[in-house]
Formats: C-alpha cells, sequence, structure tokens
C-alpha cells in the first residue's frame, strides 16, 4: 500500500550549504539533535536551561540544521538602520515595551498576522539563576491555539532534544509540571546558575 507523506507545514528558512554548515558545526562542538519537530505551522518553543552565552552557539547549529525559521523578541530600539534587516532575517521581532499591550499582547499579534510562525522563548528570562518561571509563554500558547514545543539544552549528554509537544490545557500548575518534568537530570553549562525551578527539580530523589 502506497502512503502519502504529509506535506511539510514547518516554517523553513536556509538551503543545502546552511544545512551542512549547522551539521558541521554541530559535529565540531560534538553537539547532537534528538527528537524532532512537530509538523505544524505555528508553535511556541521553549528552550532551557539558559546559562550561558555558549549556548545560543548550540541553538544556531540546530536551526541552520534542521533549516526551521525561529522568531525571537526583541526589543523594537534594535530594529533601526543599518542593523533592521539583519534582525529581521535572523527572525527578530520587534516588540515595544512602553505600549500598553504588553509581550504577551503584541506576541498574539504576530500569531494572528502569520500563517506560520515557530516563537521561541527562554522562560528562565535570564542567564543568573532565576527564581522562577516566567509564565508568558503558556499564556501565548493557550491564547493563539498553538502546542508548546520543549527544547532542552542538556550539557552532560551534549544534546539538544525535543522532549515533549504539550497542548495548553486549563491548568496552568498541571502544565508546568509536565513542563518541568522534561528537565530532570538536566546538566547546563554553568550549574551554579541553574534557575530555581531546575534546581528544585534536580535536588529531589526520582521516584
Amino acid at each position: 500500500m502506497n502512503e502519502t507523506l504529509s506535506p511539510d507545514r514547518i516554517p523553513r528558512r536556509g538551503n543545502a550549504f546552511s544545512r551542512w554548515l549547522g551539521v558541521w558545526l554541530l559535529r565540531l562542538i560534538g553537539w547532537r539533535i534528538v527528537g524532532e519537530l512537530p509538523n505544524v505551522p505555528r508553535a511556541v518553543v521553549i528552550g532551557a536551561p539558559h546559562s550561558s552565552n555558549y549556548d545560543g552557539l548550540v541553538a544556531a547549529g540546530v536551526v541552520l540544521a534542521l533549516q526551521v525559521r525561529i522568531g525571537l523578541m526583541a526589543k523594537d530600539s534594535l530594529f533601526r538602520w543599518p542593523v533592521a534587516g539583519l534582525l529581521r532575517w535572523l527572525g527578530g521581532i520587534p516588540i515595544d515595551r512602553r505600549s500598553q499591550r504588553g509581550v504577551v499582547e503584541q506576541s498574539l499579534d504576530r500569531f494572528r498576522e502569520r500563517e506560520q510562525l515557530f516563537l521561541g522563548i527562554a522562560p528562565e528570562g535570564t542567564r543568573a539563576a532565576a527564581t522562577q518561571w516566567k509564565t508568558g509563554f503558556w499564556h501565548i500558547a493557550r491564547r493563539a491555539g498553538v502546542p508548546i514545543v520543549v527544547a532542552v539544552l542538556d550539557y552532560g549528554r551534549r544534546e539538544l532534544r525535543f522532549a515533549d509537544v504539550i497542548t495548553p490545557s486549563e491548568d496552568l500548575d498541571a502544565d508546568m509540571r509536565r513542563i518541568l518534568m522534561c528537565f530532570r537530570g538536566v546538566v547546563p553549562r554553568r550549574p551554579a546558575r541553574l534557575s530555581a525551578p531546575l534546581k528544585a527539580l534536580n535536588d529531589k530523589p526520582p521516584h
């Protein structure tokens, strides 16, 4: 029986050279990709733990290797000549922090405007041992009606793994518990900067 493949719905960018560059970069630094992105046109992609600028190098290799386009929020004051065009090409999405419409509302506007959008968010919000995670990503995904893709940066295994795809429910706390469990045992580049929720999770003995 012949099976027809589902059309690729993931937002893409790049070519054979950029894919080769990403694969080469990951091999050079000794990292690998585990798991797959869901074949959907829109999603919120969260990545953690974020403890070092080196995380960006790993993420760049993954994005190039997978030929995926991921939008990243940045304050609108950065989008000026001569770098505005480059920032947009790299996936930058300008956010006006002075607007009465907060980051969540402006993010929802971007989802309304685009048929394809993978929005990348670092829920810890900082590289410096965050005391808690920001939950804006959950509210964005729930209100936009898109899944949350959980990406884990694990320096212990030297892998970026897509650990789970979650459809937000009515229960924020339950969803957060499920998300955090994806990070049990994870090793960040700088352990002293591990965010408090992940440190607490890893301090607990496994059941």
